[in-house]
């Protein structure tokens, strides 16, 4: 495999990420099952993708496998997670820790991804102080000196809809460049700032309405 020297400056879309995360997913399995080497053909077929497509989402990052040999599966490994960016820990600031936010707490995936959501956020003064999956609860008043003391550049926005726009500004505000936000309200923020929207109603709107027309 020939390693990856420098990204290039292509335009690529948001599907080729989210591919790339579905193919780690895959090779993480693929090399629990102890197979090192794996051909481009079985790949593809594993992955559930053409041939043409993998090499066209790996190619904007770089020349990946051996013609004839195929792909170390953890050199792959690796070089997809640094595309990704998580061959680093990222630290995570979560507002909102009702049900869903309590439940985010208590996910076990954000480890497996290098991802640690090290404070909790509220106003609730009964959830103040409390611990849910190891993180304290601290004060929103105590939003901006925590997350600049930890250097906190991602958050997670599980606020109810009618204040999540407010909690988004303070993000802003304080250095966050990063916001997945579960509230069920689009964010008006800057362009630099990144922001994924979970808007779990209309994915299962959108699933309803594909359901309904094969019925």
């Amino acid at each position: 495999m020939k390693h990856r020297k420098k990204e290039k400056k292509v335009n690529f879309s948001p599907g080729t990420i989210k591919r790339l995360s579905l193919y780690l997913r895959k090779l993480k399995k693929i090399h629990n099952d102890d197979i090192n080497i794996i051909s481009s053909n079985t790949i593809t077929r594993l992955l559930n993708v053409t041939s043409d497509q993998f090499r066209k989402d790996l190619s904007y990052f770089g020349e990946f496998g051996k013609r004839g040999v195929g792909y170390n599966v953890a050199l792959l490994l690796r070089e997809i997670e640094n595309i990704l960016g998580i061959n680093q820990e990222w630290k995570i600031a979560l507002v909102g820790t009702g049900k869903l936010g309590s439940a985010l707490l208590g996910f076990e995936g954000f480890s497996k991804l290098n991802l640690k959501i090290t404070c909790g956020f509220d106003n609730q003064k009964d959830k103040i102080g409390n611990r849910i999956g190891g993180v304290k609860i601290n004060d929103i008043k105590d939003l901006s000196k925590i997350v600049k003391k930890q250097n906190i550049k991602i958050a997670i926005i599980a606020t109810p809809p009618e204040v999540a726009q407010d909690v988004a500004r303070q993000l802003v505000k304080i250095g966050i460049k990063g916001i997945l936000n579960f509230a069920p309200v689009s964010l008006n923020v800057s362009k630099n700032i990144v922001v994924s929207n979970v808007d779990m109603a209309t994915e299962l709107e959108n699933l309803i309405f594909f359901v309904k027309r094969r019925l």
